[in-house]
This record gives structure tokens, sequence and C-alpha cells, in this order.
């Protein structure tokens, strides 16, 4: 009981956070990570290894009926002590973690019998179901799937949707079955499904593979679910269309921001964590209106050690390949289409956009022709230099041309089943994380993505 208490305080002290974003959360979710490095504590990528799971974003349960059950799981899958959280707005985030670590040291108490008890999830980002039931453990068959009866004698959520006569391995997984691979010989194949809430993941995507042997075999596409009006990350862009005066600097700002961010998901799924802090620092600072010149030569720096890396070239070189062409055939504009090759080429591209809309942030060189040179303006009583203002139609949002009918972000996620068909499992969350489609412009229009 002693060794329990030494224990549970020295988590209070200094807690893993497993931070879970719902579609619609990107505002909460920055905020979550700036204030888990100010705080300089651990984040966790699966529940196996965190002591508070943080909720970022609204409500999902109502708009989708996925996502619900999948947050359920990944609590399950959190061993004791543990403490669930909230935060639906960036201004709740501080409160929620002081609460959490609060009730994680009162657990003592309440937990000084139980220690850590180690359990593993099946499918990736909570979709899955646990591996191993205790003794005691068993099934109950209802019309809609099976419910799990543990050993406690609680429910849980159906692990299966259609349940006639399938037969399931134990953690919920349909059994393999056997179909022709792309060379004709008959191989296993298993479905899997990765996401809604994976680490460095467009919260609330899924994507349902068919897989034989180490190879996708074919993809589809789930969720997110619907719910948002306004991106995060297009914010300006929406503004904008509308008829409101967006100053062009600060479409820049916002753009770089959003390159940033895309390229410290990838680098964090490729195994660079040190460099995706560097772009997520960069990242926040410019979302914290800092100056260029402060912003500037960290960007330059970030450019020259991620672009020129061979490492991360030889890992990602080849995967997810896209023609200009084939991107433009289907709907995709922006950074996506001006590389024109594979995942180094849209990094590399990302970088060199952030650097320019960084390059940007003065106003001075978004000014039109005829503008009045600022540092000819000797006179006191000389006209202001007119502000550039962000023309929606001309300048691109930082997933593509903005239309709010219909987000870029719709068919960058429809390119991915393309993408992965063929490519083998480890590569796929690179290909997912090179195109990086925005969950909030996703959320708001799922049915145009659905059914791959």
């Amino acid at each position: 009981m002693g060794l329990t208490r030494l224990l549970v305080r020295a988590a209070a002290a200094r807690p893993r956070v497993l931070l879970v974003t719902t579609p619609g959360g990107t505002a909460v979710r920055l905020a979550a990570e700036r204030e888990l490095r100010c705080r300089d504590w651990p984040t966790a990528a699966t529940p196996a290894g965190a002591d508070l799971m943080l909720v970022a974003g609204p409500e999902c349960r109502e708009r989708c009926r996925e996502l619900g059950p999948a947050l359920d799981r990944l609590w399950e899958d959190t061993p004791r002590p543990r403490v669930r959280l909230r935060a639906e707005t960036a201004e709740d985030v501080a409160a929620a973690l002081d609460t959490g670590r609060a009730r994680l040291g009162a657990t003592e108490h309440a937990h000084s019998g139980a220690g850590r008890t180690g359990r593993t999830h099946g499918q990736s980002g909570g979709t899955g179901r646990t591996p191993g039931q205790g003794e005691g453990s068993g099934r109950t068959r209802t019309a809609g799937g099976e419910w799990r009866t543990s050993a406690d004698g609680e429910r849980r959520a159906p692990v299966g949707g259609d349940t006639d006569g399938g037969m399931e391995m134990p953690g919920g997984l349909p059994m393999a079955e056997v179909g022709e691979d792309r060379d004709g010989l008959a191989l296993d194949r298993l479905h899997v499904s990765l996401g809604p809430f994976l680490a460095d993941w467009p919260s609330g995507l899924i994507v349902h593979l068919v897989l034989q042997g180490d190879v996708v075999q074919r993809a589809q596409l789930g969720g997110p679910c619907g719910g948002t009006t306004e991106p995060f990350w297009a914010r300006p862009w929406a503004r904008a269309a509308e008829g409101e005066p967006v100053p062009l600097a600060e479409a820049a700002r916002r753009r770089a921001a959003a390159h940033l961010d895309s390229l410290g998901r990838l680098l964090a799924v490729a195994g660079w964590p040190a460099e995706a802090v560097t772009a997520r620092r960069i990242r926040d600072d410019l979302l914290e209106r800092a100056p260029a010149e402060a912003v500037l030569p960290r960007a330059l720096r970030l450019q020259r050690r991620v672009g020129r890396s061979r490492t991360l070239d030889r890992l990602t070189r080849g995967i997810g390949t896209l023609s200009t062409a084939d991107a433009r055939a289907a709907g995709v504009s922006g950074p996506a289409a001006r590389a024109g090759g594979d995942v180094p080429a849209r990094y590399r591209r990302w970088l060199a956009d952030a650097v320019d809309d960084v390059r940007r942030l003065d106003g001075r060189s978004l000014l039109g022709p005829t503008a009045p040179d600022p540092g000819a303006l000797t006179d006191a009583a000389a006209p202001p230099v007119p502000t550039a203002l962000l023309d929606p139609t001309a300048q691109e949002s930082p997933r593509g041309r903005w239309d709010a009918g219909r987000p870029p972000s719709v068919a960058l996620a429809g390119l991915l089943p393309r993408l992965l068909e063929g490519t083998e499992l480890a590569a796929a969350r690179l290909v997912v994380a090179g195109l990086d489609p925005d969950p909030d412009e996703l959320a708001a229009l799922t049915r145009e993505f659905t059914g791959g």
C-alpha cells in the first residue's frame, strides 16, 4: 500500500496525458499542446501509457454514433489510476489540467489497493476491442451486436455490427478471409481500421483497410461527423468569403502556422519528435502574433534541417506519389497539387510556403503594384499605406482554393484510398500525414467523401 501511494503521488506530480481531439476541436488541441509544453507534462501516444485522458473539443456523441463508443474504448483501455477530462474551449484547458492532477492525486485513497493494470487494445486509435479478457468475462448477444460482460458485471459497448454467424477473434476483429492478391496468389485478407483517435491523426477520420500480409489491398473512408461550420485554419478565408475585410498578412500568418502544424504531425509520425516540437513552437509563436523578424530565422533553420535531411528523405521517398496532373484532375489544389510528387516533395513545399508567408507578415510585400513605397513617405502628412486585403478566390487557403460548399480537404481525403492501396501498412500513416486533410473541413461535409 505504501508503494502504491508513492507511485500515485509521482504520477500526479507529472502526469502523462492522452490528448484526444474531437472534430471541430483544433483550437482546443493547439491550446492543450501549448499548455502541456509549458508545464513539461509528457504526452502519451496510447491509453496504456496515460494517467489523464483529456478530450479536447465539442461533444461528439450526438453527432456521430461511432465516435462516442471509440472514446469509451480509449477510456476502458487506460489503466488505473486514471482521470478523464474534457475541455470544450481553449480557455478550459488550464483549469481542466489542474483539476485532473488534483483528482489523480486523490485516487491514492480511493484506489490505494489497485495498481496499474496493463491492457492493450486491438485496432489502432481505439476502434478495436481489448484482446485479453480476464476470467469471468463473457459475451451477451444482442440485436445490434455483442455486448461484453466483464468480470465485475459491467456491460460494455457492442464490439461488432452484424454478428449473424460471423466468427470473431478474441480482439473483436473478424476472422481472416482468403482472396487473391495482386500477384494472383491466394492469401489471407484481414480487415483493419485506423482511427478515429490515433495520435497525430486527423481527428474523427476512420480508414477501413483490407490487408493481405502487410500490403493494403483496399481502403475505404469513414467519418468524421458533421458539426463544425468554420474550420480553424481556413477561418480568414471563410470570413473573407462572407464579405468581411481580412488583412492579407493575417491570412499569411494563419496559413504558415497551418503548414507547420501539418509538418509537425508528419515529423511525429516519421519518428523525429525533436523537430516536430520545433515546428509546433514556431506555429504557436505565429498564432500568438510574434513579429516576422523573431520567427523568420527559426523558420529558415527548420527548412534547412528538415528539407536537407537524407534520413527523412529515404524514409518517405516514393510514398504517396501524386502528380500535379492527377491532383488537378481530382479537384485538389494548394501545396499537394503544386508539389507534384511524393511525401518529401509535399513537406518541402510546406516548408517553402511557410517561409514565404513569414516573410510577408510585415505586409509590405503584399501591397499592390500601385501602392506607394513606405520608405519614400517622409512627409508626416502623407497618407498611410493601404492594407492589402484577402481575396479568397485569388489566395489559396492552407489546403487549397477555398470553397465553402466543398472545402479543399474533401478532395484531399478522396485521394487517400487511391494512394493507400498497394502500399505497405507501415507507410499508411505517412501517406495520411503527407496529405493531412483538415478534420474541421471534413466534418463540415462528411457525405462528400464517405464511401471511398
